[in-house]
């Protein structure tokens, strides 16, 4: 029991850290268990290939082409999923959906390679990384849109990549601090749920 919590941890916070932005985290979690370190493995069974050589080169590919459709595209890579305004930017709505299946691999492979129920970790994964995006989502998109300068707006999408990056190092490193990790993200969802109704309420009494 006690290493299934420290392995729930540590899916949690490499879930999260894929929902903020999945490129970083999954290359550094195949590269820790290709090498077995951190007690980060992926066992020969059905999630081996997140350690295998092609599968991190499809993932460093795939990194290099997002960058690319945003810098020679114009495209935006995150869109706020809490926004009620149309989500017409098709980077970031694939974005969104390799964040959500990166997260659930991830936890999912974590359990499997400890004999625990990947199943679960997989709809867990799926629940972390949509935490994340609701929280990162609306953070970037409104200091993205606050932004004049191209260059500054940009670089917003290195500060995510290195959040993520520094996310799933520190939970590598101490698997616990996933659950540290996940309960600041869902205080920072319910702060933000809070103001938001604060904000309707404050508008609903204006227009009487």
């Amino acid at each position: 029991m006690h290493g299934l919590v420290f392995y729930i941890g540590l899916g949690c916070g490499l879930a999260l850290a894929c929902g903020m932005r999945p490129f970083l985290p999954v290359l550094l979690t195949g590269a820790l268990g290709s090498a077995k370190a951190l007690g980060v493995s992926f066992p020969a069974g059905s999630y081996h290939f997140l350690a295998a050589g092609w599968w991190l080169l499809a993932v460093a590919v795939a990194f290099v082409a997002a960058w690319a459709a945003q810098l020679l595209l114009g495209l935006a890579p995150v869109y706020d999923p809490v926004s009620r305004t149309p989500r017409r930017d098709p980077l970031a709505a694939a974005l969104t959906g390799l964040a959500l299946g990166a997260g659930a691999l991830l936890f999912a492979g974590t359990l499997a390679a400890h004999g625990d129920a990947p199943l679960a970790g997989a709809v867990a994964g799926l629940l972390v990384a949509g935490l994340a995006q609701r929280v990162a989502g609306p953070l970037f998109v409104g200091a993205r849109g606050r932004l004049q300068d191209g260059g500054a707006r940009q670089a917003l999408t290195l500060y995510l990549d290195s959040a993520a990056l520094i996310v799933a190092a520190l939970v590598a490193l101490l698997h616990p601090l996933g659950y540290v990790a996940v309960a600041g993200a869902l205080w920072l969802a319910f702060r933000r749920r809070a103001r938001s109704d604060q904000k309707y309420a404050g508008l609903r009494v204006l227009r009487r």
